[in-house]
């Protein structure tokens, strides 16, 4: 099956359309990058815990990972190279046992050396959480059944059954590799602190305003990293970061620009500034609480679901945010995504939207909630989250109901969701590999995955899910897929994918050798850029 996946369209799944292709140059040594993170900070500095790229914009050139997506090559779905192995394994035992041979020589920033028992306990902490601990996407591998490191430069991953979606979720960028040594003193250490073994070690943090590393002389790829060092620079609000590039007081964004912002750097700017663009594998996510009334009741969340015209309203928001394409809950142009026809048999994807909005307001009125009021959290993160909450609450206002939004900066906002504190919230849904099934896994139950916020019990749900996970025929796979969408927004109505994402990031000319990707969570920490200038 996994030999199925790589052989498949979704090796060309993604155009990726660069402003300028980028020349054959000798990279030059030296300098500080000073980049923007759009947001005010994350809830902790531990990778295995968090989802937001506040946290990995900041902390992913302190960290090494075992296996990555080529960084001259990010817009691949099936580019995996190793970091920290010394050689990409062919799976043994029928597909079931992966080995991978560690580098040697490798040293984390205080001295100590890297072994295969680091990366052991890494990916235990990943894969098994011990009590207490969060790991937000050991979802992603429930196919694993044994992890050891017999010796110092051996490990080894066992799996219960062959599936498609192991090796690109094994390539994710949050899978840092930590000491066990720390870990086995205090796994809540990292949750607070940075000591990795990446191209760049830890020099300070100031909480909610910057974070800098500088050159790790000892880093393990050869010649790398070229700058000196980095300055990350918190900056939630995006007149801000704009005029920060313009002054070239920083030098870009990896998360993205919108539309008009892309289109004043460059008219300001000219040929100091370049663009790169891409689709983007991230989408808003509008979450009913399923578990608070009256979300509780499935026709009012329909009801949610069938004020909402996205087909119009895709179209005229990606003229000012960050948004591109209405979609289901898998990337659109994968083999696995609904067709436009598809899509239209489902609540919130209706192509007659009067029709839709007559059905709401029934709906509404059945179950006693006409003239519904309530808050919707989000994020104080305009692009697009604050665009695309103040067009849903005006799509909801067109079937009567009267809603407010409580915008919170994301660690609140994280925080509300994890205690369950919230009515409806717009979150997102973005993952790095593209990776259908393992993608659509962030649609299950609480208890399955922790960071579903939805809290809905749905065994249908799951039976669908966990039959797909172990299909082996891709045609039998994409039929499962069009019934678990059915189920998680059709039939439960319990999320709703709220257009995908189009990714823009402007940078100053002088920066040199990174390369987009459909997604702001791949290729970021920095060991291959360098600055002309």
């Amino acid at each position: 099956m996994g030999a199925w996946f790589l052989r498949t369209g979704l090796a060309a799944l993604l155009a990726v359309g660069l402003a300028s292709a980028p020349r054959a140059e000798t990279p030059k040594r030296g300098g500080i990058l000073t980049y923007l993170i759009p947001a005010d900070g994350g809830p902790s500095l531990d990778g295995h815990k968090e989802t937001t790229y506040a946290v990995l914009h900041a902390t992913a050139p302190f960290y090494s990972v075992l296996v990555r997506v080529n960084p001259d090559n990010p817009a691949s779905t099936t580019d995996f190279v190793c970091d920290l192995c010394t050689e990409m394994p062919k799976p043994t035992d029928h597909g079931l046992t992966y080995t991978f041979k560690i580098r040697t020589g490798v040293k984390f920033h205080d001295g100590t050396p890297l072994t295969a028992h680091d990366v052991a306990a890494s990916w235990r902490r990943i894969v098994f959480p011990p009590p207490g601990v969060s790991s937000a996407r050991q979802n992603n591998f429930v196919m694993v059944d044994k992890i050891e490191d017999p010796d110092d430069t051996t490990f080894i991953i066992k799996l219960k059954f062959d599936t498609l979606s192991f090796m690109p979720a094994l390539a994710d960028p949050y899978a840092y590799i930590y000491s066990k040594a720390i870990l086995d003193k205090d796994q809540h250490w990292y949750e607070k602190n940075i000591m990795g073994s990446g191209p760049f070690k830890f020099l300070r943090f100031d909480v909610g305003q910057s974070i800098e590393g500088e050159r790790n002389p000892d880093y393990y790829h050869p010649g790398q990293p070229y700058l000196d060092g980095f300055k990350a620079i918190f900056a939630p609000k995006e007149s801000v970061r704009l005029d920060a590039i313009r002054s070239d007081r920083a030098a870009l964004e990896f998360r993205s620009m919108p539309p008009s912002a892309r289109d004043q750097l460059v008219a300001a700017l000219g040929d100091k500034i370049t663009v790169q663009e891409s689709d983007w594998n991230c989408g808003n996510v509008l979450t009913p609480n399923n578990a608070k009334p009256p979300f509780d009741d499935v026709r009012v969340r329909k009801a949610l679901f069938l004020a909402i015209d996205q087909w119009h309203g895709a179209q005229a928001l990606s003229k000012i945010a960050v948004v591109h394409t209405v979609g289901g809950i898998v990337f659109p142009g994968s083999p696995f995504a609904a067709t436009k026809e598809e899509l239209e048999k489902l609540p919130g994807y209706w192509p007659d939207i009067e029709k839709a909005r007559a059905e709401a307001r029934r709906l509404l009125k059945e179950s006693g909630h006409e003239g519904l009021t309530f808050e919707m959290l989000n994020r104080n993160v305009s692009q697009p989250y604050g665009i695309v909450g103040t067009w849903l609450v005006d799509e909801f206002s067109k079937v009567g109901m009267h809603v407010t939004q409580h915008v919170v900066p994301t660690g609140p906002w994280l925080d509300a969701m994890r205690k369950g504190d919230f009515a409806v919230a717009l979150e997102a849904n973005c993952q790095n590999v593209v990776n259908p099934i393992a993608d659509s896994g962030r649609y299950l139950p609480h208890d399955l995955y922790p960071e579903n916020f939805a809290y809905h019990q749905d065994p249908v749900q799951v039976e669908i899910y966990n039959k797909m996970l172990h299909e082996t025929d891709p045609l039998k796979a994409r039929a499962l897929m069009r019934e678990f969408e059915n189920q998680t927004i059709g039939v439960g109505a319990h999320q709703l994918m709220v257009t995908w994402w189009y990714r823009i990031v402007p940078m100053r000319s002088y920066v040199r050798g990174w390369k987009t990707s459909p997604s702001h969570y791949l290729n970021q920490d920095l060991a291959n850029i360098w600055l002309d200038k």
